[in-house]
């Protein structure tokens, strides 16, 4: 996620409410209020805008590629490279699947909140991951419970 100025919005972006200029939210402020919203909603949009446009550029590069390689050690070079690709665009479908549920979360005005314990998850968590559902005790908790029943297996 790029350092964009949270009011560049991406084209046909409609604002809840306006942003002054470099806002972020503060933790003297109330808890989820609007502005937080529309904060992390915008974050959110210019996140996916981000996603779409990279991965618009691998199929782009992928389809541009020149497949007529001679070498064998150039064509396994390619080859390599090209799974590297499609894993990345594989982990951006992912993200962009999270941002999608999670803008749905902010319509629903369940944002900011462990779906787990109905906690704050904080403002600190969200500002580096803002597609976070959980607290971080839940979400250890939740990693735990998978170890425990991988192992189980």
């Amino acid at each position: 996620m790029s350092e964009r100025s949270i009011n560049d919005l991406p084209e046909g972006y409609v604002p809840e409410i306006e942003l002054k200029e470099n806002y972020k939210p503060l933790l003297k402020d109330e808890y989820m209020c609007p502005e937080h919203i529309e904060y992390f909603r915008r974050r959110l949009v210019q996140w996916q805008e981000e996603l779409i446009k990279e991965s618009q550029e691998t199929i782009s590069n992928l389809q541009d590629e020149v497949r007529d390689i001679g070498d064998e050690a150039e064509r396994a070079s390619r080859e390599t490279e090209n799974t590297l690709e499609l894993r990345t665009r594989d982990r951006y479908r992912k993200l962009l699947s999270k941002i999608s549920k999670t803008l749905e979360v902010i319509k629903d005005g369940d944002y900011g909140y462990c779906e787990d314990t109905g906690e704050e998850i904080g403002l600190k968590r969200l500002m580096v991951r803002p597609i976070a559902t959980m607290t971080i005790d839940a979400q250890e908790r939740w990693e735990l419970r998978q170890k425990l029943l991988k192992e189980g297996r």
